[in-house]
């Protein structure tokens, strides 16, 4: 990836986690977001939105841009993975808990220092 450019690879993964987890085909997704298939298709081989695909995409899953710009300030994996999960309405507090304390055992094993 050039410097300074947005990771589409990244962003097309985390659009891909967010489709998955509303059991959605993509082409659900072009009809929810108003982007067009072939839009889609180009983001998967990994070329750039134009940037009104960028702005629905964005819109439409909640994801921040900023996470996928290289030196872009964002917080701590785990502490937004933690607010993400204690959020989740479909788990219980402690379900939340212990999927964090496996999550950050598997973080802390696989990341780079």
């Amino acid at each position: 990836m050039p410097s300074g450019a947005f990771d589409v690879e990244s962003f097309y993964a985390a659009l891909d986690s967010h489709r998955q987890a509303k059991g959605l085909t993509w082409r659900e997704v072009s009809e929810q977001s108003g982007v067009s298939q072939p839009t889609l298709s180009r983001l998967s081989q990994g070329r750039r939105p134009d940037v009104d695909g960028l702005a629905l995409l964005l819109a439409w899953s909640g994801l921040d841009a900023a996470f996928f710009l290289p030196g872009a300030s964002s917080p701590e994996p785990l502490a937004q993975l933690t607010a993400n999960l204690r959020a989740d309405r479909n788990l219980t507090p402690e379900n939340a808990a212990a999927l964090e304390q496996i999550i950050r055992v598997a973080y802390q094993q696989f990341r780079h220092e």
